[in-house]
This record gives structure tokens, C-alpha cells and sequence, in this order.
């Protein structure tokens, strides 16, 4: 029986791989040409993986708001062809985003972390020294055909910070170390990446720079395999398709309170990854010499109501270019200590409603939610770029009877998802520019 049963798996292995092999061509052309798209499930949608029943609003609130903090104390910025379409299988993780792709041949099923804030592409692989739990099975790099460890010398290799050479100087060595003392250690190497699309033809990326982890630690209690890395540096996913979708992605996030409906979040890139038309506003990206993964831009001033308030060069991060990074991986939208109290202030003033304490004292301005809170108009002034935020942006639901204010005081400054969620929030790597255009992300 067991013997049957492995010529079953061998069988259907088979047939995944003729299948890829008959379709790589086409797929690649008809991505080419006419885009592609895949739905994206939520992080605590009943169908996806992840989901716990036995979890209240309450408890995944405090799990997102905790994650939040510790990504944004992580944080440490100062340190050391035709337009291809894409788009693809992103998993809200209450406030970070798994994205679902495949990798080798035949196929292998991954979820990981889609981050902006992180360049690398990374997963668990076999024979794993020190691994943490995950829901799938550990890669097995061995039963890939398109597997291939990058050498020490080539220039793959030695144009990353990040690597150095093994033992035997055969093989390049990767070391990504994250700020909340999350790591991944192990081999470079190139692998076929698939992405999905609705279309059911699936959309082979060969050659794509992996790192196949042999030793890792995510503190955050993902249970996906790893990171897939979005941001501006040399290894990150857009960067290594920076051709062929011709520079340019964009996400429309779900917000929060539909996460227990069969509701999707989209990642979508090169020519799906337009954002144009009426609404859109659009604010130069800053670029700093390195690290390049995080995306700053230059935010003036918020206007609470009819008052605007600037951001002063003389607070810790504010007043001066590229004074923010735009991140999809942080929760919540941070200030420095002395603009957030004038922010925090300007809002209160203009809710006619009792103030209530967060029994978790990790947000400062909370409304009973039944008082039904008439929230003010909120615009973030980007330069060139005036982003209008809806209550749900401005507005978390912490729990049933409580809501508050979105935004925290911090040593650095981030526009965080929630204030990023129902809108289209695309990146432009050849313009230099980030576009923002209202969307309801539940019909896309």
C-alpha cells in the first residue's frame, strides 16, 4: 500500500512538473502581454490556514497592536521587456501580510511575510539545524531540478551586504538579522518562483535569488516559511523583476474589521500595478544612500478639521525630506513624541465625547464605540500629495465597546497599514513616486 501510495505522489509530482514545463512559455507571454491576477485570503478569514475560531476580536487586536510596536522599536533606518503583470496571493497576519507563492520544480507551496520594510527572499529549507514550527513542510532544495547555490564569487554574491563565503569557499552564505532579534542564516541560491493568477496558468519566474534558511528565528509567531523581502534593495522580489514589470507594484489592504469575511487584500505588479485616474495623488519617493530597502517619503503636515498642523524641522524626524517610511508590515501610523501630542490634542478637541482609558495603556485617545463617534476629517499633507483617511484609517475597534485613534508616539516616523487600508498605494521604482488613489479593496 505504501509503495502504491509513493508511485501516486511520484505520478502526480510528474504531472505538476509536465504541466509547468507545457505552460512555462505561454504563461510568461500572456503575463507579458496581458497581466494576470490571483485573489488574496486574510489572515483570519475562515479559509485561510491560519485561522483560530476560538480567538475574540480582542485577542487579535492586542496580538497586532503588540507586533506593531515591536517591529517599530526594531527599526533602525540609519544604520549601516512590455510591462509583466502580476499579481498575486497576499495573507493578512492581523497587521503583516503572507503571500503565497511556489518554488522549484516541481512546485512546492510557500507562505511567507510580503514586507516592504525588508529586501531578501527567505524560507525554511531541509536539512534545518535550527528551525522554528511552521504549518507546511520545510523546503527540500534536494527534489528541485531548478535548485542552484550561488558561488562566493560570483557577483550575485558579493554585491549583497548580507553574505560571505563558506568554509570550504564553495558556496555564498547569507546572515539577515532583523531589529526584534528575528534571523535567517543559510545558502544563497536561485530557484524557479510561481506565481498564480486567476486564470489558473501559473507564472514561472526563473533564476529568482533565494535564500534557503538553515537556521532561523521569527519572533513574531508567524507560522508562514520565512519572508518574501519588497523593498528597495538589489535581492528584494521588485527589485529582481525591476525589467519585466517595469519598476512598479501596488497593494490594495483589506482593512482590519473584514477580516473574518472571505475577503481579499491584493498585490499586484507591472501593469496591473498603475495607479491612475480620478483621485489619485501622487509624492516623490526619497531615496537615502543605504540601507535602500525602506521607502521614505516627505510628509509637511496633518490637518485635523480645519487645522493643519506642521511638522516642525526641529522635531526628532519631522520637517525635513524623506521624514517617514511607508510600510506595510507596521499596524499603526507613528509620530514623533511631540508632534503626536499636538495631533493626539487636535483630534480630542474635536470629538464632543468622554475619553476612556486603553485597559492595555498602549493607545492614548479611546471612545466607547457605541457613542457612535463623529470622527474628523484627517489628511496626511505628503509633498504634492494630499491623502484624505477615512474613519476606518484614522479609527481602530479594539474591542466591542472600545475604539482609538490608530497612531502612536514613537522615536521614528511610519505610515502604517491601517492608514494604507481601502486604498491603492502604488510604487513607482523609474518615476520615484508613490500614488495613492481611494479604493474599496473588498470589490477588487
Amino acid at each position: 500500500m505504501a509503495s502504491h501510495h509513493h508511485s501516486l505522489l511520484s505520478f502526480a509530482a510528474l504531472v505538476t512538473t509536465f504541466s509547468i514545463v507545457l505552460l512555462c512559455s505561454f504563461s510568461l507571454i500572456e503575463a507579458l502581454n496581458e497581466g494576470f491576477s490571483v485573489d488574496l485570503i486574510h489572515r483570519d478569514s475562515p479559509k485561510s490556514p491560519f485561522y483560530n475560531p476560538s480567538e475574540t476580536h480582542s485577542q487579535r487586536v492586542a496580538k497586532a497592536l503588540r507586533r506593531s510596536i515591536n517591529r517599530v522599536n526594531s527599526f533602525k533606518p540609519t544604520s549601516s521587456v512590455s510591462p509583466n503583470s502580476l499579481q498575486t496571493d497576499i495573507f493578512s497576519d492581523s497587521g503583516e501580510y503572507l503571500m503565497k507563492y511556489f518554488v522549484g520544480t516541481p512546485p512546492v507551496p510557500i507562505l511567507g511575510v510580503a514586507d516592504t520594510g525588508s529586501d531578501l527572499i527567505w524560507l525554511q529549507c531541509k536539512p534545518c539545524t535550527e528551525c522554528y514550527n511552521q504549518t507546511g513542510p520545510f523546503f527540500d532544495p534536494e527534489k528541485s531540478t531548478t535548485y542552484k547555490r550561488i558561488s562566493c564569487t560570483s557577483s550575485q554574491c558579493e554585491s549583497l551586504d548580507y553574505t560571505s563565503c563558506s568554509k570550504d569557499r564553495t558556496s555564498c552564505q547569507y546572515s539577515a538579522n532583523y531589529g526584534d532579534k528575528s534571523f535567517s542564516k543559510g545558502d544563497l541560491a536561485v530557484d524557479t518562483l510561481t506565481l498564480n493568477s486567476t486564470s489558473s496558468r501559473p507564472v514561472p519566474l526563473p533564476k529568482t535569488i533565494i535564500g534557503c534558511g538553515l537556521n532561523n528565528n521569527l519572533t513574531s509567531g508567524v507560522t508562514g516559511s520565512g519572508i518574501v523581502g519588497l523593498g528597495g534593495g538589489p535581492a528584494s522580489l521588485v527589485s529582481q523583476l525591476h525589467s519585466s514589470i517595469g519598476g512598479k507594484f501596488s497593494y490594495c489592504l483589506v482593512p482590519f474589521i473584514y477580516s473574518e469575511d472571505n475577503t481579499s487584500s491584493k498585490l499586484n505588479f507591472g501593469s496591473h500595478a498603475v495607479v491612475s485616474g480620478f483621485g489619485t495623488v501622487s509624492t516623490p519617493l526619497v531615496l537615502h544612500k543605504r540601507p535602500h530597502t525602506y521607502y521614505y517619503l516627505t510628509l509637511e503636515a496633518m490637518s485635523v478639521g480645519n487645522k493643519r498642523l506642521e511638522l516642525s524641522s526641529s522635531s526628532a524626524s519631522g520637517g525635513s525630506k524623506g521624514n517617514i517610511i511607508i510600510d506595510s508590515g507596521s499596524t499603526f501610523t507613528y509620530f514623533p513624541a511631540e508632534f503626536y501630542s499636538k495631533f493626539e490634542s487636535a483630534v480630542a478637541e474635536e470629538i464632543n465625547f468622554e475619553c476612556i482609558h486603553d485597559p492595555s495603556h498602549l493607545l492614548g485617545l479611546c471612545y466607547n464605540n457605541s457613542d457612535d463617534i463623529d470622527v474628523p476629517n484627517i489628511t496626511a499633507h505628503f509633498s504634492g500629495a494630499d491623502v484624505k483617511l477615512n474613519p476606518t484609517n484614522a479609527f481602530w475597534p479594539i474591542t466591542d465597546e472600545l475604539v482609538c485613534l490608530a497612531f502612536r508616539a514613537g522615536q521614528l516616523s511610519f505610515f502604517g497599514n491601517v492608514a494604507q487600508s481601502n486604498m491603492l498605494v502604488g510604487y513607482d521604482h523609474v518615476e520615484k513616486t508613490v500614488s495613492f488613489k481611494p479604493m474599496d479593496c473588498t470589490k477588487l
